[in-house]
């Protein structure tokens, strides 16, 4: 019987299609909830790249079905924002039909890869009844006091007259027109995720996530514990304002020789004298002109003085582009002998530089020198401090300062609050009424969802406005208190609203009463398998963790962390001819893979299982069509070797007790492969396991043949489902997980070198005293793409190496 995939897989999908998998309800037993980030279905539709955390993540959802667990394997689409938007522009549609168009491809695609998703839990971002329920969770932040509204900077394009986000900025132009984008301030609402700085940074401690994304996170929060020390600032009314400047390196105080604060501040008309007003004239235009990544740094004196707390000496107050307003005080130390900013910037307008801090650096350095040196060592120049260590220093000079009322100890946090909404169409409106009398009012939560108007245009307006604004019948509402003349908000939510929360709705996606059922949030979540790329590592997953962190808080989740686990897929890369390297793949590369192409010509079971082999799930890998050829020769043996009528004994016939060994063997070293998320070296088991069945005529009873088709259904699906109705008249959802016998999968094994022209390519694990007959042709298929030229012999000694010699 030939193998005939595309029968074959075309036989099963429909029947898939007919009797679908779905969740059972909810209710007691064992649980698993696998979950996918959600795709943004663009209009290029999945590559191949795509693939390799949907097929890494169907493997767990099918093991545990087959267990016996309850099952959640959902999808569905976070289809609202910027790039939806954009490409709708380019194809001079609505984003409401490019959308819907982009889904269904998608869909298609998806179904392709034959994961056993549950689509009765699909949901949809931009569906009203599903952004109903993110409007009601903004409420609660609002009603709660986590949500205000403040004027920030936008990127703004001049000539487009539109704002940007950071991504259609490029190199400090507009992708779009290539003008230079300059900040405007406008209206904005803004999320307080900084009142859980510390919750979150808690929290990681408890996950079992990869470090590297836990660091990540640590870092963007940026804790940092100091002092906060008040300087006293002669204002230009004749008024003495006490600053205040944080400082993690109290110890550099005597090195202070000037303060900074940014142009924006709310303080600032307090401090820059009559003299100087044309300077800040003149650098508010500056910032305004001053491109994204614009590095140097630029700034001028107030006219005003501070004291400096121990010295008693004057300190000038400057102003510079490198101190950003929200960020710690607003107000900054220049320490120009041991901070590199703070140097730079003294070195521009030459001020003075004082070193407090002696290292075998500074000892070192020329005559003259005014560069930069470590603060860790021991103080010069610091009064009473002389000869502390920087730790003793530290210690002392607050303590001194606390004493007498100028300092304290303080914790700081790099991040900052989240800047919420976008002046665009594409997005959920924002439920907030702006009433002359009362005010910002709620929407009432009955009044829910507030829909998304259809419009003709929504394209940028020109003003900085959102394009619902010049929609007059939307935009003019009763005020919901008083009755009287309002205006809805005509910002909308970023992209990322959506995706914050769209895991709790999957168990109940048709729940009309409420966003989830606290039932289902007992059972289900949190989520125990997540699967993603590492790019979400901070904005996705941090704001996800602070919206369920909220939840928890206000009683309307019984749990605080969403993930349990989490695992980063690598990127899948291929040679790019546009920039002559090895690149992700993606449609501005040119170097994109159609897994539309790849089925055709291989089948759905092949490219999954060579999406699996191509490397380490976690790790970065390179694309090479010749490795389907080796994973298709492989699926055909397998066919061949199960439909041999030799092969599977009469039913109730006794296999040989080696036959027995070796599958259980080889059982053993699959499941422990795949509990340690390495299916690339599973499917080395299976291959290494066949050639051992067919070097040595393995024949195998009917129980073992079954199990083994079991074992493998989560690799390709469609190949093991045939042949178990071919064979044994029966059905995956009629089988469970095989399980090793202990005594039985006892053996000792030695891991060979493998060469090619005696440099080392590979390692393989064999049964000790393996003869070359079984090593060789596995060997041979993991150094297959090395073996480009005639092979003239292979070296083998038993238990230590096989070198191919290539004739070269």
């Amino acid at each position: 019987m030939n193998y005939d995939f595309q029968s074959i897989e075309r036989k099963w999908q429909q029947r898939w299609q007919d009797n679908p998998v779905t969740t059972r309800p909810t209710g007691n037993g064992k649980k698993y909830y696998c979950l996918d980030m959600f795709p943004y279905p663009s209009g290029s539709g999945l590559h191949v790249g795509h693939w390799r955390g949907y097929v890494l993540s169907d493997i767990y959802a099918r093991i545990k079905l087959l267990e016996g667990y309850n099952v959640l394997h959902p999808m569905g689409w976070d289809a609202f924002g910027l790039p939806a938007e954009n490409d709708a522009i380019k194809k001079g549609i609505l984003p409401q039909i490019s959308t819907a168009a982009n889904i269904a491809n998608f869909k298609r695609q998806l179904k392709q890869i034959a994961a056993v998703y549950d689509w009765d839990k699909e949901v949809n971002t931009t569906d009203p009844e599903y952004y109903k329920w993110t409007q009601w969770i903004f409420l609660q932040m609002y009603k709660a006091g986590l949500a205000y509204r403040s004027d920030m900077p936008i990127n703004w394009c001049p000539v487009d007259k539109t704002g940007l986000a950071n991504e259609e900025v490029v190199n400090g132009a507009c992708e779009r027109c290539g003008t230079q984008v300059i900040q405007k301030q406008v209206p904005q609402w803004v999320l307080k995720i900084t009142e859980y700085a510390e919750k979150l940074l808690e929290g990681l401690d408890r996950l079992d996530w990869p470090e590297k994304v836990k660091m990540m996170q640590r870092n963007w929060i940026g804790k940092s514990e100091g002092a906060q020390i008040y300087f006293k600032v002669s204002a230009i009314d004749g008024s003495t304002i006490d600053i205040p400047v944080f400082t993690t390196s109290p110890e550099t105080l005597y090195g202070v020789t000037f303060l900074v604060m940014p142009y924006d501040h709310d303080m600032i008309d307090q401090f820059v004298t009559a003299d100087h007003k044309a300077d800040l004239e003149s650098f508010a235009r500056r910032i305004a002109q001053q491109p994204d990544n614009e590095k140097e740094k630029f700034g001028f004196f107030t006219g005003s003085y501070a004291t400096h707390p121990l010295s008693g000496q004057p300190i000038p107050l400057w102003v510079s582009n490198y101190v950003l307003k929200g960020y710690g005080t607003g107000f900054v130390m220049g320490v120009p002998g041991h901070d590199e900013r703070d140097n730079e910037f003294a070195n521009i307008y030459q001020l003075p530089i004082v070193y407090v801090v002696t290292t075998p650096e500074f000892e070192a350095r020329s005559k003259g020198d005014r560069g930069c040196y470590s603060y860790d060592g021991v103080l010069i120049n610091s009064g009473p401090c002389n000869g502390l260590t920087s730790q003793q220093a530290k210690r002392e000079i607050v303590d001194s300062l606390a004493q007498r009322g100028n300092a304290e100890r303080m914790v700081t946090y790099k991040l900052r609050d989240w800047i919420f909404s976008r002046q665009r169409y594409w997005g959920e409106p924002i439920p907030l009424i702006h009433c002359p009398k009362d005010g910002i009012v709620p929407v009432p939560e009955d009044q829910l969802p507030v829909r998304l108007p259809d419009v003709e245009r929504y394209q940028p307006t020109g003003t900085g406005e959102s394009p619902l604004a010049g929609i007059e019948e939307w935009v003019n509402v009763e005020c919901p208190v008083c009755g009287g003349a309002a205006k809805r908000e005509t910002n909308t939510m970023p992209q990322w609203a959506g995706s914050c929360w769209y895991f709790l709705r999957y168990p109940n996606p048709h729940n009309s009463q409420a966003a989830w059922d606290m039932k289902d949030m007992n059972y289900w979540l949190p989520v125990d398998l997540y699967v993603g790329g590492i790019e979400h590592a901070i904005l996705h997953l941090l704001y996800a963790r602070f919206w369920t962190k909220v939840l928890y808080d206000l009683g309307h989740l019984p749990f605080d962390e969403p993930f349990k686990q989490l695992f980063n897929q690598g990127m899948v890369l291929k040679y790019s001819e546009k920039s002559g390297h090895i690149e992700k793949m993606s449609k501005s590369q040119g170097n994109v893979v159609n897994p539309d192409d790849m089925i055709a010509q291989y089948g759905t079971d092949v490219l999954r299982m060579y999406i699996l082999f191509m490397g380490p799930p976690e790790l970065d890998c390179e694309w090479q069509d010749t490795g389907l050829d080796g994973i298709k020769r492989f699926v055909h043996r397998f066919w061949n070797y199960l439909t041999d009528a030799s092969t599977i004994l009469p039913e109730g016939q006794q296999e040989a007790e080696v036959v027995t060994r070796s599958f259980n063997i080889f059982l053993k070293k699959y499941q422990e492969r795949l509990d340690m998320y390495k299916p690339n070296t599973a499917i080395s088991a299976c291959m290494e396991w066949l050639n051992q069945a067919t070097a040595e005529s393995m024949q195998l009873s009917r129980e073992t043949a079954e199990r083994l088709l079991v074992a493998v259904s989560v690799m390709a699906p469609h190949l093991a489902s045939e042949l178990l109705e071919q064979l044994f008249r029966t059905s995956l959802d009629q089988c469970t997980w095989p399980v090793y016998d202990p005594l039985m999968a006892v053996m000792n094994e030695v891991t060979m070198v493998v060469q090619v022209n005696g440099k080392l390519r590979a390692n393989i694990t064999v049964a000790k005293g393996a003869q070359q007959s079984q090593v060789q042709p596995q060997a041979q298929e993991l150094v297959a793409k090395w073996l480009t030229g005639e092979l003239v012999k292979v070296v083998f000694v038993q238990d230590r190496l096989i070198n191919f010699v290539i004739k070269q």
